[in-house]
């Protein structure tokens, strides 16, 4: 039996130090490679929802119709990911990472010259069709050049963007939209596009593709629509404030009949599109779940506060993003001492402690939030909630990684992927209805008035003045079911190693190969 090729860069192959070691040049050199494609990728979803008001005016067209431009966009994600895993076996991962980023910037430059509202949406599936596939093919090109000790350390590098997206895109997308253009927000890709796509080119190496690798036909016709049909119905279901409408019930139980039996395919087909075998290991299983219900909550817990930040206190969304801003810095203190920790000590201890913390900040805005709660207040609680952010996510990723062989990864990252695209989904529908519910019961005494109203809608001083507690208080109101999602995730979490890995057969194979 041949043995798997050895994790390397174009400057040769790399080795794999002690557990808790640093980076080299190489590594970095790959993740630099990973986050510039990620973080364009990412950046994208939160700059193009600060400019929805805007592109309504601009192509003339109702909210329901320019809202699929941020909508197209995630269920040409979903639809794209679980070919992932297929892909990178069948092409190699490089030239998989360098055909998405290429086709995301490609979609980018179209978006920017789209002249009606058709051709942005249409512009923008495009955008997801490679978007969708840059971040699990840069996980896998990431995790297998650094070997299964250093996955702790390098799923905090792949976590920079996933943090910063959500706090920088708003900022940026504020700025571009209110003094550039609001095509800057996709022509903006273009440099990050180019760049990455060169130092692909120069950095990573070419791996060799398994040309015996077949599809999955009948899973990839389950599993592909069946997301994005329930992503759709969730997505309906939290726009309508009601999950029992036709219009968001009948997409979301056909999407989750259509999962439920790739499931099912997938548990017997000799090779499936998506290994679901691997959550018979501990740690693979534990992880997923730990994920499912942490990124529901936190996601879901996440949507709260820029919407109170400009619902309740009337902040633009570039003020908005600058008061997002602790979280991501509380993020990156503890985000490489959770890589390393995770590495040495392994991520259940490390996962275990990150979500109290988050538990305990997530309580401390359902604890704090008035009216005019002050934003020192306000941002030393997001800061605390970085802070244990950055020892949650990634570790809890790297979990499930860590003791995978080196051909089990691309599988395994698109399922990750995966879970957590649909995680996300149903949080944000869930929380984003609760609160919708909670407003319109406490703004019925006062004849609803602003209960309707969105981030870009004013809502008159005077009546402000008289609905801006009741507001305060629904969103307070919002975070205790987020807490109590979060206390869930500690059942699954309890289950995670909490020693670092042995070392996994794929290691043994390479370390003879690594010495030549």
């Amino acid at each position: 039996m041949t043995a798997p090729a050895s994790p390397q860069t174009a400057d040769g192959p790399l080795e794999d130090p002690a557990p808790g070691g640093g980076l080299d040049r190489g590594v970095l050199a790959v993740a630099m490679c990973v986050v510039l494609g990620a973080i364009m990728s990412i950046l994208d979803v939160t700059v193009v929802n600060v400019a929805i008001n805007d592109l309504t005016k601009e192509f003339h067209a109702p909210l329901a119709t320019i809202q699929w431009v941020a909508t197209g966009y995630t269920l040409a994600l979903a639809t794209v990911i679980p070919i992932t895993g297929w892909a990178a076996a069948r092409f190699g991962t490089k030239r998989l990472y360098m055909i998405s980023i290429g086709l995301f910037v490609i979609g980018s430059m179209l978006a920017g010259l789209a002249w009606s509202a058709s051709s942005l949406i249409a512009f923008r599936v495009l955008q997801g069709l490679g978007g969708g596939m840059i971040m699990p093919a840069g996980m896998t090109i990431l995790t297998q050049a650094a070997g299964p000790k250093r996955v702790g350390q390098v799923m905090s590098v792949v976590g920079i963007p996933m943090l910063l997206g959500p706090i920088l895109g708003p900022i940026l997308g504020g700025w571009l939209v209110d003094d550039v253009s609001w095509r800057w927000i996709f022509f903006i890709n273009l440099p990050i596009g180019i760049i990455a796509l060169f130092m692909s080119g120069r950095i990573l190496k070419r791996d060799e593709p398994k040309r015996g690798e077949r599809l999955d036909i009948p899973g990839l016709i389950l599993l592909s629509p069946g997301l994005a049909a329930l992503i759709y119905g969730l997505a309906k279901g939290a726009e309508l404030k009601d999950f029992t409408k036709p219009e968001g019930l009948i997409p979301t139980v056909v999407g989750a009949v259509l999962v439920i039996g790739f499931v099912v395919r997938a548990l017997n087909a000799k090779s499936p599109l998506i290994d679901l075998r691997l959550l018979k290991r501990r740690s693979v299983l534990a992880a997923s779940g730990t994920m499912v219900l942490f990124m529901a909550s936190f996601m879901g817990a996440m949507l709260l506060l820029p919407l109170y930040y400009q619902t309740v206190r009337g902040q633009g969304a570039l003020h908005s993003g600058l008061l997002l801003a602790p979280q991501g810095l509380g993020a990156m203190v503890t985000m490489p001492i959770g890589g390393k920790l995770t590495d040495r000590i392994g991520p259940g201890r490390v996962v275990l402690v990150g979500m109290v913390i988050v538990v305990l900040s997530v309580a401390g805005f359902a604890a704090i939030l008035e009216a005019d709660t002050s934003f020192w207040a306000l941002g030393a609680v997001l800061f605390v909630m970085g802070l244990g952010m950055g020892m949650t996510m990634m570790p809890t990723m790297a979990a499930a990684i860590q003791t995978l062989e080196h051909d089990e990864v691309p599988r395994a990252s698109t399922m990750l992927n995966i879970i957590q695209q649909v995680s996300t989904s149903l949080g944000t529908a869930l929380i984003s209805v609760l609160l919708a519910n909670k407003l319109a019961s406490n703004l019925k005494p006062f004849g609803g008035g602003g209960a309707q109203a969105g981030p870009g809608q004013k809502v008159p001083k005077a009546i402000m003045d008289k609905i801006a507690g009741p507001m305060a208080d629904a969103f307070q109101h919002t975070y205790w079911y987020a807490v109590g999602l979060l206390v869930l995730a500690f059942i699954p979490a309890l289950l995670l190693p909490r020693k670092r890995p042995d070392t996994t057969a794929a290691e043994k194979a390479e370390v003879p190969i690594a010495m030549h």
